[in-house]
């Protein structure tokens, strides 16, 4: 089974430019972030949409293994820390870092809940689809 995803760019000025897709209803702004040279600041770049395509499917992800595991909960928030570092002079995302916390209403489903986390970040198909590190860490709270 296969899939595709079409993204347009427009670039509009200077170091920035527009993605949109024809499937969907929204564009993005995006731009060379502000540490590179003539970089933008408050504006998506490439890196923090990288970083967000990570954290965006383990959350996906993440919910289907939840509800397929009958897992209840309250509240589900990930932060995601993308890391940036130049490797044999070629600049990499060489980490990304989630920081997932998740509510439950039970005691007993805390174990649970711990292997539905884990379960998730090891099927989320961009981490598995991307060379850097994914690593995962889970809070969950009652």
């Amino acid at each position: 089974m296969s899939h595709q995803y079409n993204v347009n760019l427009k670039w509009n000025a200077e170091r920035v430019g527009e993605v949109s897709s024809p499937e969907l209803n929204s564009k993005i702004e995006v731009a060379t972030p502000p540490q590179f040279p003539k970089g933008v600041e408050s504006i998506w770049s490439p890196e923090h949409l990288f970083t967000a395509a990570v954290n965006s499917c383990f959350m996906t992800t993440f919910l289907a293994i939840a509800e397929n595991s009958r897992l209840e909960f309250k509240e589900f928030n990930c932060n995601a820390v993308g890391v940036l570092d130049q490797v044999e002079g070629k600049f990499l995302m060489t980490e990304v870092i989630l920081n997932a916390t998740l509510v439950i209403e039970k005691e007993e489903d805390k174990e649970k809940a711990l292997r539905v986390l884990d379960k998730s970040e090891k099927a989320c198909l961009i981490s598995n689809s991307i060379n850097s590190k994914v690593s995962l860490n889970s809070s969950v709270k009652i």
